[in-house]
């Protein structure tokens, strides 16, 4: 019987051994990420102190939950999130919080919406393009839902075949990465313009048609790079397009000159590797082009905090150098030699002190963005107000693509409304328009009505409740914090005063939608 009971124990931790070794080769490799996090750390903070900068301290629970859900879910936790989170006192709460985000549909929700306003930005302007977006968009959820390393990602984007439209733009809904280069009217010039932009951080348009004023670029590079793409022409591009024969040149335009397909650098085009768009692509995204992952890393960090090290974030050059080089290229080497995981750059930059400081200014030193040293305050983006509020008041649906909503117009009244022509999130202009909108809009109106509010029904409806606690969950429920007591005590006695009779709920309502229409929900902080 013992013999038989020791066979068992040593079967049942052979299992659980294999069971965890398995588990662990799913994880991500933590130490890694506090290994470079870590350094990214020490050169911040040696940079801060060569400056005599005072850097803010680290945010609260509350702010890191709600910051870290906008920028990775596009949108504010729910109320039973925030709270188990802010009742977790695990010493690792805020690493397990990021791997669960990673790992959620929201954050390729999320990505794909960052990606696709990136590369083709067209199509908040140009309705054809609109009716193509939504194949893009599930291209690019698929490359973000397998993990597709970034790369691979761009390798697949600048080489596919362009498709011939089958029944106009309505008729294809299957993911596509052609639509960037539609996007770009299918013209060698708006192609060159926007892939070294987008993926190397170079303006180059400003040299096509004279040498650029102020950089060191030529017109003859850029005709050079635009010959490339010179096999993807089309006066229509939502037309039907047969790709022509692959060529190597392209002639400037108002000159004899013929520019034959070159690198932005000294390197010789192999073409063996293919044709004159994949030879570009493997020059492009290699490992050993600093340009290409530099650009990625300045996208993430601009993404994460605002503005990236070079700023705008597409516009390296000699006379707009970065901000922190050294951080830069530490995180760009990185990023290149753990092969491009943009999961694996996402956990450094979060993970990082500058990430996690509080947006509250408590030294002058603070004040420049550029320096890191607290957070700055982001504009939310159309996405992020709409899907916010949706939980917020209980009716959350999933944002749609813009221009998509014929049956849903408090969606298109958003979308219409807070869109804007500011590039920077830590400048974005706010209307009286808008300000109308979250006061009496119809979502608004609905959603902080007695009636209509699912949360506010809930809130009010709850029987083991008091005053006290529904207060505290209209905080959670729009500010992902709880009341402090001053707020606390401010707010009690406007209840009491407001409705003696028994009529708190109108009161809660009026607290509801002064917390939505505050400026605290309407910003990343």
């Amino acid at each position: 019987m013992d013999s038989h009971l020791r066979r068992l124990s040593a079967s049942l931790v052979v299992a659980l051994t294999t069971w965890h070794v398995a588990l662990a080769a799913d994880l991500p490799d933590w130490i890694e990420v506090r290994r470079v996090t870590d350094d990214v750390d020490s050169l911040m903070e040696s940079r801060w102190k060569a400056n005599k900068v005072q850097p803010a301290p680290v945010s609260g629970d509350a702010a890191f939950l709600r910051r870290i859900w906008l920028d990775l879910a596009g949108k504010i936790p729910r109320v039973a999130t925030a709270r188990e989170f802010l009742g977790d006192e695990s010493p690792d709460r805020r690493r397990q919080l990021i791997d669960r985000l990673l790992a959620s549909p929201t954050y390729v929700t999320s990505q794909a919406d960052l990606w696709q306003s990136a590369l083709i930005p067209e199509a908040a302007t140009d309705q054809q393009l609109r009716f193509l977006q939504p194949s893009f968009e599930a291209w690019l959820r698929d490359q973000l839902r397998e993990d597709v390393p970034y790369d691979e990602f761009v390798r697949e984007l600048l080489t596919t075949p362009i498709r011939n439209i089958q029944g106009g733009p309505r008729a294809n809904r299957e993911p596509a990465p052609d639509v960037f280069f539609r996007g770009k009217q299918l013209k060698p010039e708006n192609l060159a313009a926007a892939t070294a932009r987008s993926f190397l951080g170079v303006r180059l348009e400003c040299a096509q048609c004279h040498d650029h004023p102020f950089d060191v670029w030529k017109q003859g590079q850029f005709w050079s790079f635009a010959a490339f793409f010179s096999g993807v022409n089309g006066e229509n591009p939502f037309a039907m397009i047969q790709e022509k024969r692959d060529s190597r040149e392209i002639a400037i335009p108002d000159s004899k000159v013929v520019a034959q397909a070159a690198f932005l650098n000294s390197d010789e085009p192999d073409w063996s590797s293919g044709s004159s768009r994949e030879t570009l692509t493997e020059w492009i995204a290699s490992a050993d082009n600093p340009w290409f992952s530099r650009m990625a890393v300045n996208r993430m960090w601009g993404h994460f905090f605002g503005r990236g090290f070079v700023d705008p974030i597409d516009d390296f050059g000699a006379n707009n150098l970065p901000s922190h080089p050294e951080t830069l290229d530490l995180l760009a080497r990185e990023f290149a030699a753990h092969e491009f995981d943009l999961k694996f750059l996402i956990r450094v930059i979060v993970s990082t002190r500058s990430y996690q400081l509080t947006s509250r200014q408590t030294d002058p030193s603070q004040a420049p963005p550029e320096m890191f040293a607290r957070m700055s305050v982001k504009g939310l983006t159309p996405r992020q107000i709409f899907s916010s509020l949706a939980v917020a008041l209980g009716t959350f649906q999933p944002f749609t693509v813009p221009g998509q909503f014929n049956d849903r117009p408090a969606e298109a009244e958003f979308f219409n409304t807070f869109s804007n022509e500011s590039d920077s999130v830590l400048e974005r202009p706010t209307t009286i328009l808008q300000a109308l909108v979250m006061m009496n809009g119809d979502l608004m109106t609905q959603g902080t009505s007695i009636e209509n509010s699912r949360t506010l029904r809930s809130v009010v409806d709850y029987p083991f409740f008091t005053t006290e606690d529904r207060i505290e969950a209209l905080y959670l429920a729009a500010l992902s914090r709880r009341p402090t007591e001053k707020e606390q005590q401010r707010l009690l006695a406007y209840v009491k005063a407001s409705h003696p009779d028994d009529e708190d709920a109108k009161a809660l309502a009026d607290v509801y939608w002064a917390l939505l229409n505050s400026s605290e929900f309407l910003f990343n902080h």
